[in-house]
């Protein structure tokens, strides 16, 4: 039986990629700092969820507590890690920068050293869409130059990437960064867009909608991303011998064993559109409170995820209200409403 370990396992991607493993006859070693960013009760109930398996265990300990890590990490040996603990969220980084270069610098690079002394066979690492930053050419393709975040955890996801690479060249580490874009979907953070729409339309109160509605988004559901991840668990790049031995439209470096898949529905949605699917969920129309673009924020996200249907044969589908029916349920039966 294959041990993967992953990191963030009662985080909302990390709960169910860690489900999704279990169910497929891998051991998952979880790994969770379980901080109070959001509500931590949810973080709970999912490492409890997750605990009914027999082949899941967790620590919680924080990404920057190398010695914690380490010694999960070399009691454990796992085959893979799949690295997806951060601090999340735009808007927080612009109130809370250090946590980000905590988490985002500092625990990646002692997950990347573990990585290292174990020479795993794959090294997963999530990174994001908001890299592509002011770039304005669409769909956002993975050969796209990214020099030009707009927030700091843009920043410290692309400087992931730089590190990660200089770790696959060094030391032969085949990594592979995923980009998401716009991940929602059942048991999602209560600071997501989705999440914040819900409550406010179900108990009756304004939500902020920037720049005054006009935003489009990539909408990933959370199935569809984690099935990506594990057909890419199974995909580790290989270094190439040669410069013209790199496929066309395949991001694999031609200096290490290191590749960057975005994973996304390949679908721009408005965002108004997206509301009124809410709407028509909850059986009432929001309360709407338009505002200006929010500093560090993009008018709009969509991803060109063929090179993730090249190296796995799989294409994020689920539909965006049928995704937001399926929070939406959760969401009635997880607070009784």
């Amino acid at each position: 039986m294959r041990t993967i370990l992953v990191t963030g396992s009662a985080g909302f991607i990390g709960f169910h990629l860690a489900q999704l493993l279990l169910d497929e006859g891998f051991r998952v070693v979880g790994y969770d700092g379980m901080t109070d960013y959001y509500d931590v009760r949810i973080k709970q109930r999912r490492h409890q969820m997750l605990l009914q398996h027999p082949h899941f265990s967790c620590t919680e300990a924080m990404l920057e507590d190398f010695d914690a890590l380490h010694a999960l990490a070399m009691a454990e040996k796992p085959d893979v890690i799949v690295h997806l603990a951060a601090q999340a969220g735009v808007r927080y980084s612009l109130e809370n920068p250090r946590a980000y270069v905590n988490a985002n610098l500092i625990g990646t690079f002692n997950v990347m050293e573990c990585a290292r002394e174990l020479a795993v066979d794959h090294l997963l690492m999530a990174s994001t869409s908001s890299v592509y930053g002011a770039n304005e050419e669409m769909p956002f393709g993975e050969g796209q130059k990214c020099d030009t975040p707009l927030t700091l955890y843009a920043a410290t996801k692309k400087a992931n990437e730089a590190m990660a690479h200089s770790y696959a060249h060094l030391w032969n580490l085949p990594t592979t960064m995923f980009r998401f874009f716009t991940v929602y979907g059942p048991w999602g953070r209560p600071d997501m867009a989705l999440f914040k729409f819900t409550r406010g339309i179900l108990e009756a109160t304004p939500i902020d909608i920037y720049n005054d509605g006009e935003m489009y988004r990539d909408f990933t559901y959370v199935s569809d991303l984690v099935r990506g991840i594990r057909l890419l668990v199974d995909t580790a790049p290989v270094r190439p011998d040669s410069p013209e031995d790199i496929a066309e439209g395949d991001s694999l470096s031609p200096a290490a064993p290191f590749r960057v898949v975005n994973i996304g529905n390949g679908e721009k949605v408005r965002l108004m559109d997206f509301i009124t699917a809410i709407e028509a969920e909850c059986g009432r129309e929001a309360i709407k409170n338009f505002m200006p673009m929010q500093q560090g924020d993009v008018p709009a996200t969509w991803a060109d995820a063929s090179l993730l249907k090249t190296l796995t044969g799989y294409a994020p589908q689920t539909p965006f209200r049928e995704g937001v029916a399926r929070f939406v349920a959760w969401y009635r039966d997880y607070y009784r409403v």
